[in-house]
């Protein structure tokens, strides 16, 4: 048999609005593994918080793979431990840092399991109902770090226009770094050259499975480098309309109603069937 390779993103994708995970989606995960096929989270999420997932899934099996920090960090689910890692430089952190305060706008970054932030208010309150997780306050961010973070992140909700402002005032990061939305309201800096699409190419050849056999699912901007470079890129049907625009196939389902199963049914379960 043939195996094939699942990446799919996590919130709004595979995830239930309330951080559930359906009943559908559980049992077509449970099939596809049973079936020699490889399943991989691709997220913007630190591995912190994807790490909530793997345990509610039970992916702690060979087979299972994640790509967290938007590609920045390749995990191995089964030996928990980490294949790969890229950072940004301290100065390209910086210079994000001291850019957003010049603009008053929210920014935050993190180091291991931990989101690094100079205030608590309504951005990280707002952060951290879409990803529980571990903060610490501090006086200052850039010198509270001690190690390279893997991304650096803004946030404003109520003038998210802001955001893009800023990212075309500041292209020139672009040359140092890698930016995209994950929502309206989330701005966010990655190593250069790194996006989930450098992960599941990562992931694809550690397991020597060709991208022919790759199929990737998503629902936001973040999503789209992954959804071009799979063989068969799927947008959910809640998903972003830029990214409907580029993506093979829109499902029928919503992230409501097993919309990853709706995947696995329709391109690999009933691919092996035949």
């Amino acid at each position: 048999m043939k195996s094939k390779i699942l990446f799919t993103d996590i919130d709004d994708t595979l995830l239930n609005g309330d951080k559930s995970i359906s009943g559908e989606n559980r049992d077509a995960i449970r099939r596809l593994l049973e079936e020699g096929h490889y399943f991989v989270l691709v997220t913007g999420r630190p591995i912190a918080t994807g790490k909530i997932v793997i345990k509610e899934l039970g992916l702690t099996q060979p087979g299972c793979y994640m790509a967290a920090y938007n590609g920045a960090v390749i995990y191995d689910c089964a030996a928990g431990r980490i294949l790969a890692e890229h950072t940004l430089p301290m100065e390209v952190t910086k210079e994000l840092i001291d850019e957003a305060h010049k603009e008053g706008i929210y920014v935050q970054t993190y180091q291991r399991d931990t989101i690094i932030a100079e205030e608590y208010g309504k951005e990280l309150e707002h952060y951290l109902s879409n990803a529980v997780m571990r903060y610490q306050i501090v006086d200052d961010l850039y010198s509270s770090l001690d190690k390279e973070p893997n991304k650096v992140i803004l946030i404003d909700v109520e003038e998210p226009e802001r955001l893009q402002q800023f990212r075309e005032g500041h292209s020139h990061l672009e040359e140092r770094s890698n930016s995209f939305f994950s929502r309206d309201e989330f701005l966010e800096y990655c190593p250069k050259g790194i996006s989930k699409s450098n992960g599941i190419k990562y992931i694809s050849s550690f397991l020597g499975i060709p991208m022919e056999d790759a199929i990737a699912v998503g629902d936001e901007r973040n999503d789209i480098a992954m959804i071009r470079t799979a063989h068969i890129g799927v947008a959910v049907k809640n998903a972003h309309s830029e990214l409907k625009e580029i993506a093979d196939y829109i499902t029928e389902r919503d992230n409501e109603h097993g919309a990853i199963a709706e995947v696995i049914e329709k391109f690999i379960l009933s691919s092996t069937e035949k």
